[in-house]
């Protein structure tokens, strides 16, 4: 599985990575997984998954994480995370 994370701010991609996870794993744990460690490799504190983030990433296999998914304050705008490969 590859998931693609993209910080963005005023509609400009600021910065990005891809994370790679080919363990046997489950999907959701593959996820979670990976946005931790983005977090880690993007100095973030972990977002909190609302309802509307699990439905939205459900039905598209993207999702975003705004301020209020933050519990500090977060330099950007949003946090899109996106399946781009899957098992």
């Amino acid at each position: 599985m590859r998931i693609w994370f993209k910080i963005w701010k005023s509609n400009r991609l600021i910065k990005d990575t891809v994370i790679t996870d080919e363990s046997e794993d489950t999907r959701t744990h593959k996820i979670f997984r990976a946005l931790e460690e983005v977090c880690y490799e993007f100095d973030l504190s972990k977002p909190i998954w609302l309802d509307a983030t699990i439905a939205e990433f459900k039905r598209h296999d993207k999702a975003r994480f705004y301020q209020d998914h933050f519990v500090e304050e977060v330099p950007f705008d949003y946090l899109e995370i996106e399946v781009i490969e899957e098992d």
